[in-house]
């Protein structure tokens, strides 16, 4: 009877997680969403950017190097000059600060986590509405 108990267990067990999500997947899904309607057209689909242009997100060490300096620059815009894997780009990021905290973080955690790039660590809208003036 405890035998038969157990397995029941570990058979509930088994259902349950294959039920629970992740929530770093979860906010990619959403985060890719965001980027094609807000950041592809500079960006690319493969997030290569344009040389000379428009920086690239895949492979970034710019990226990928400061979480609180890219989520401000989602939320006001970038200008002036910024290093990117050795290349040196000048020009202007418009702001996104129109976006909810919760779509800044996960367009985000689609960019630090797709092309290369990986940063397991989520980024929340927490973080994100605490980098709001």
């Amino acid at each position: 009877m405890k035998y038969q108990i157990l397995v029941a267990l570990m058979g509930f067990c088994i259902a349950l997680t294959a039920f629970q999500t992740d929530p770093l997947q979860e906010s990619i899904q959403r985060g890719k969403k965001v980027y094609q309607w807000n950041c592809q057209t500079c960006h690319a689909q493969n997030g290569q950017g344009e040389p000379s242009l428009f920086p690239p997100l895949a492979k970034s060490d710019y990226l990928m190097q400061d979480r609180p300096r890219a989520i401000k620059q989602v939320l006001y815009g970038a200008r002036g000059t910024m290093v990117v894997n050795g290349v040196t780009y000048k020009g202007e990021m418009l702001a996104f600060n129109e976006l909810s905290d919760t779509q800044i973080a996960d367009v985000l955690n689609y960019v630090r986590n797709s092309w290369g790039n990986q940063d397991l660590q989520i980024i929340t809208p927490q973080d994100v509405k605490s980098q709001r003036r």
